[in-house]
């Protein structure tokens, strides 16, 4: 007993660590399954290496902790068993403050965005340094102190800041997440994220007061053993209660957005439930003939045109601008009194369109670029006014032109001829489904009730005929 709880290799130690790879599994199938099954566009940008990054704090943790503590028996001593590379960097900044950090960079976000309705005002790249500078500064200051003995400990006197610092970053993504508590959320961050609160937070008390009885009460052997496996239990269970569903990409988990016969860009819109055009205006524009003299927003405003553009633009590689003007159009169908929806809408066109470096940049001006990026009103009718009129003139000039040229012009000239008839042969009486095309309404022997007498009657009939 006394060999095993100085140099580790206990049997319950054996069980924690196989506890904690399950829950490094589990995490990395957690991330990786929207993509893999579900087909899900991978995210880009911000979202991506903040899911990155919250693995990655994930494994410190826990891999920190398993050094730290000894749970594997080593009989020589390495540079990798070095006690402040694990105990003090790894576990601290590189992992319970990044992972911390992180929770609290999609607070501060979520605050900014829907209390104060503008875009957060520190980049995320930003935020999250100075998040962790604390950290840093207290791994600093403790490795040049050289506050640990052999065995990896310290004494009360510093054990008592360092559970403050673990608070105060506790109590920092509660502020934020309670600031937000009134909002009437359309998906489920708020919620998802008091959950993890709540369940990292009892696993935080107890992971604590495990800590202060394994640093305090060195000389005490089973207390030992029994401190270090519920330390390790417990981060595994914190890494998963963070993890549990990222509030940075709500969508991911919706069961609408698994279809594939729905394009990525239309994915939000179709989230947010905005409807689509109605039979009136689709039954119009399939009358209605395409005038290459209209300007080019007038013609924009026909959803088969649209399509019919798009597509030839994508062919040319430039269908940002179109599938800009789409989702701007959906934003509009957005009543302006429901800012929660608004704001989901002009964050997701944002992201994918106006940030630099965006998946679908579009090419705006810098001026009309930055407007949109130090808004104060993410819900502002005419927040994208601007970039629409700029974007129909630079479609103007390097699509339009070419398009009535194009073959797919041709193909919506057939189409919308071949509706024209269609449509004046249903006025004249004539049913031109595709399975009776050439039967007239009053021949149509499926309008007639078929019951069994009227069977036999009928088939008497041609017997005597």
């Amino acid at each position: 007993m006394a060999t095993c709880a100085v140099k580790g290799g206990c049997p319950s130690d054996y069980v924690a660590i196989s506890i904690s790879i399950l829950s490094i599994i589990l995490l990395l199938s957690k991330a990786v399954k929207p993509y893999i099954v579900h087909n899900v566009p991978r995210p880009q940008g911000r979202s991506l290496w903040l899911i990155a990054l919250q693995i990655f704090a994930s494994f410190n943790l826990i891999l920190s902790t398993v050094m730290a503590l000894g749970f594997v028996r080593t009989e020589m001593r390495h540079w990798w068993n070095n006690c402040y590379m694990w105990s003090v960097w790894i576990e601290g900044p590189l992992g319970f403050g990044l992972l911390l950090g992180c929770r609290i960079l999609q607070a501060f976000q979520l605050y900014n965005v829907f209390v104060k309705r503008r875009l957060p005002p520190i980049r995320s790249f930003l935020f999250l340094p100075l998040v962790l500078l604390p950290w840093i500064g207290s791994a600093a200051f403790i490795h040049v102190e050289k506050a640990l003995n052999n065995r990896c400990h310290m004494g009360i006197l510093w054990i008592i800041p360092i559970m403050c610092l673990h608070a105060s970053y506790v109590a920092a993504m509660i502020g934020f997440t309670g600031a937000i508590r009134h909002i009437e959320f359309r998906f489920q961050e708020l919620k998802d994220l008091w959950r993890g609160i709540l369940v990292s937070s009892c696993c935080i008390g107890l992971w604590v007061v495990c800590y202060i009885l394994n640093e305090a009460y060195e000389d005490i052997e089973l207390l030992q053993i029994i401190s270090r496996f519920l330390l390790l239990v417990m981060t595994s269970l914190l890494v998963l209660s963070f993890f549990s569903i990222s509030i940075s990409q709500p969508l991911v988990t919706l069961t609408s957005l698994r279809e594939r016969d729905h394009p990525p860009s239309a994915m939000m819109g179709r989230a947010l439930g905005v409807l689509p055009d109605s039979g009136l205006g689709i039954e119009w524009e399939s009358t209605q003939v395409v005038n290459p003299n209209d300007p080019l927003d007038k013609l924009l405003s026909n959803r088969r045109f649209r399509r019919s553009f798009m597509e030839f633009a994508d062919s040319c590689l430039a269908g940002e601008s179109v599938h800009f003007y789409e989702e701007v159009q959906q934003l509009d169908k957005i009543p302006s009194a429901d800012h929660v929806r608004r704001i989901y809408m002009a964050r997701h066109i944002i992201d994918n369109y106006i940030f630099p470096g965006a998946t679908m940049e579009v090419n705006i001006s810098h001026r009309c670029r930055q407007e949109i990026l130090c808004t104060l009103d993410l819900a502002h009718p005419n927040l994208f006014k601007n970039s629409i009129n700029e974007l129909i003139q630079l479609m103007k000039t390097n699509l339009a032109n070419d398009y009535w040229s194009s073959t797919f012009y041709v193909k919506l000239k057939d189409e919308a001829r071949m509706r024209i008839v269609e449509h004046e042969l249903e006025r004249s009486g004539w049913n031109f489904s595709h399975r009776l095309s050439l039967v007239h309404c009053a021949d149509d022997p499926f309008h007639h009730e078929h019951s069994p007498r009227k069977l036999g009657s009928s088939s008497r009939d041609l017997e005597l005929m």
